[in-house]
């Protein structure tokens, strides 16, 4: 007998006017999948990006599609090749599967192990499942990629949004001076999180301000939000720094010589997850959170989402 869950899903690329909720068919639990109990699912820029269709060709999508990257729950169940997990266990993970059609916004989901790890306990269901996808892609970025050290400036473009807010964290706690760059409003949340300096991207050439807090220059630049505000802020680099781009290949870039760039796409990796869950549980990491939304409550979740607005992560409670 199949069995269902209540998701939310949508059966045709577009808007978010797409999305449903109702009851769907879970996979069978396969020999390393576990059944999941839902606690908590974040929401994340790319869940409408796959949603409206411009994702296809590094994801293609399968109808009807679950949407979620991001989970905390409780494994209900277990296949016979699980050796790591045991029913009981509460877990979050990041599930970035080759197809995007079995996501994380429903009661219960079929997941493979290997995508999952034990939660960080410091946190509540809600911060833990807005850790992964976000977390993980800005520690790939600015500690592994990025090599930032100790002493060293580092200049984070986006630093109110969901990468951008842990960078900071991950930075500090190399010991790096940060720079944070969005807009005034968002300064003391920045702030907050650990920000020595915050610049007002509205106000101004960037790099000119940077420059009055860091006149030798930055060692390393984190753009996660690319366009006007990551051009403004070239001139900030020293002479040999390190760019990381989300969102810009760097082929319409025109750097000096000496500087390195790197284009920085995000995977799961089960060590990086472990590691953020150790800082998490040792206080240096914190997941504030903008909403919490019931399943029902998607579409006002995924309006607010969109509207690149949100300080912190919304996330859904089925």
């Amino acid at each position: 007998m199949t069995t269902q869950t209540t998701a939310a899903f949508y059966t045709e690329f577009g808007s978010l006017d797409k999305i449903q909720v109702g009851p769907l068919d879970l996979p069978a639990v396969g020999e390393c999948d576990v059944l999941l109990r839902v606690k908590a699912a974040g929401l994340n820029p790319i869940d409408y990006i796959v949603r409206e269709g411009y994702y296809q060709q590094a994801l293609p999508s399968v109808f009807p599609t679950v949407p979620g990257f991001d989970v905390a729950g409780i494994v209900e169940q277990v296949g016979p090749g699980v050796s790591r997990l045991r029913v009981g266990d509460e877990v979050f993970g990041m599930v970035y599967r080759p197809v995007a059609q079995h996501g994380t916004l429903a009661e219960r989901i079929v997941v493979p192990e290997s995508y999952l790890t034990l939660r960080p306990h410091t946190l509540s269901w809600e911060a833990a499942a807005g850790l992964p996808l976000a977390s993980i892609t800005a520690y790939q970025a600015v500690i592994t990629a990025g090599q930032l050290q100790a002493g060293e400036t580092v200049l984070i473009l986006g630093g109110s949004g969901g990468v951008g807010s842990t960078a900071i964290q991950l930075a500090k706690h190399a010991g790096a001076t940060v720079i944070a760059v969005a807009s005034a409003k968002n300064a003391a949340y920045m702030q907050s999180l650990g920000a020595d300096f915050t610049v007002d991207y509205a106000a101004g050439p960037i790099a000119e301000a940077v420059q009055q807090v860091a006149p030798g220059g930055i060692d390393l630049l984190f753009d996660t939000v690319s366009g006007d505000t990551l051009l403004q802020s070239l001139a900030a680099l020293k002479p040999a720094g390190r760019l990381l781009s989300l969102l810009n290949d760097g082929t319409a870039l025109e750097l000096p010589a000496g500087v390195q760039f790197k284009h920085v796409i995000a995977h799961l990796s089960l060590p990086d997850l472990e590691h953020l869950r150790e800082l998490a549980d040792a206080g240096h990491l914190q997941i504030p959170l903008a909403g919490t939304f019931p399943l029902t409550g998607i579409m006002q979740a995924f309006r607010q989402l969109e509207s690149q607005r949100t300080v912190g992560k919304l996330v859904i409670v089925p």
